[in-house]
This record gives structure tokens, sequence and C-alpha cells, in this order.
């Protein structure tokens, strides 16, 4: 009686957890670019450009040209998002956008967002676009007072706390976005790298950049938190 007992308790547990990767699908399920929506401002006037982003052996591969952003269909907060990445060839650049919103707000090509910078040897910046984050020592890594904003021709990148935690280039690198309410915390390699906080947005969409480098993706994994990490 107890072994059919643990086996009906098994396939119960298997249907609960089918049922709620059913409701909450993975952010890539590493076949397709389900859940994504392509915007490459180019594409409305010229018709036949190769793809952005593509799907290969289980990768995310964004080639970095046609320049433009992969983003979600639906809006997340309070999550971590793990993304394992790596510039195959020349050194590049690259950027995971939150909470994005309008599309094509800035230079009519970005979201309005909040940019984790993922270029080489700048991996953790912050780049504000329309939105705004604030971090300890503002002046030093920002700049004057007077020439922050969050538009064009303003002081729109907050520098990181370390550019010595990437591996070399052509390896894997592990960045871990944690965004809880209107904070967001950044790691790269284990490394705290930068620490934002009374974000203008608690919310959106999550994008990834097309910027001129090829940039392979093997890890997008997305999950639900409560609090921040230490």
């Amino acid at each position: 009686m107890q072994d059919l007992k643990t086996i009906y308790l098994g396939i119960l547990l298997s249907v609960i957890c089918l049922s709620c990767q059913l409701e909450n699908p993975p952010l890539f399920n590493g076949k397709d670019l389900s859940g994504w929506v392509v915007d490459v401002p180019e594409a409305d006037s010229v018709a036949g450009l190769p793809p952005s982003f593509v799907v290969r052996d289980g990768m995310l591969i964004s080639m970095g040209e046609p320049r433009g952003h992969l983003i979600t269909e639906k809006d997340y907060e309070n999550y971590r998002l793990t993304v394992a990445y790596r510039f195959p060839g020349l050194p590049g650049n690259c950027g995971i956008l939150v909470h994005a919103s309008t599309p094509r707000f800035l230079y009519k090509m970005f979201p309005k967002s909040i940019e984790v910078q993922m270029e080489h040897n700048n991996a953790g910046d912050f780049w504000v676009i329309g939105e705004d984050v604030a971090v300890e020592n503002m002046v030093a890594r920002r700049g004057p007072k007077e020439d922050w904003g969050s538009t064009e021709g303003k002081a729109r990148r907050i520098l990181n706390l370390s550019d010595t935690a990437e591996n070399p280039l052509g390896t894997w690198n592990t960045m871990v976005i944690e965004c809880v309410k209107d904070e967001i915390k950044v790691w790269i390699n284990d490394v705290l790298v930068n620490h934002g906080y009374h974000a203008t947005a608690q919310s959106g969409k999550i994008a990834i950049q097309a910027e001129g480098s090829i940039v392979e993706i093997s890890t997008l994994s997305l999950e639900p938190i409560a609090v921040l990490s230490k």
C-alpha cells in the first residue's frame, strides 16, 4: 500500500510540475524564439535583411547586425535573471535591458529601459534610457550632476564597481541580474559589480541587444525572488 501511495504521489507531483511549466514557460526554450519579439528598425524600410537573432545548437545568438532588440512578450518584476554568454570572435558590445517599455524611445532604436552593459571590459555598467537609477558615489561614477539625464546628449552611463570580473575574451561569463522593487543588483562571475536603487521603473519587458558584435548565450533563465541576494 505504501508503495502505491508513493507512486500516486509521484504522479501527482509530476502533473503539478508540468502544469507550472505550461503556465510559466522558460524565458528561452533552447529551440526557437517563442515568447520573444524582434524589433529591428532597419527592417521597416529594407526587405530581406538577415536575422539579427538566431537559435543554433541550443544557444541564443545575437548576430550584432542588423541592429535592434529581442524583446519578451511578457512583463516581469521581482526576478533573478541568469545569463551565460561569450563573445566568440572579436571583443564587442551587447546588453541586457530590464524594465523595458516604450519601443524605439532613444535614437529611434533603444526601448525605454535600464541597460545592464555586456560590452567587453565594461560589463555591469548601467545605461539609463528614459528611466533612471541611483548608485553610491554617483558623481564619481556618472560625472557632474548637471549633466545627468536619460535622453539624448545626457550623461546616461553609470560605471560599474569592477572591470576585472570578466573572464578572458572567448570564454564564458555568467551575469546575474536581480530586480526587486526599485533595486537592481548585478554580478559578473560571482563578483558584485553594480547595485542600483530608486529605479524609476520596477517592472517591464526584458530585451537583448544586437549591437554590432556576435554574442552567444547558452543560458538565459529567470526565476521569481522576493528579496535581493546579499
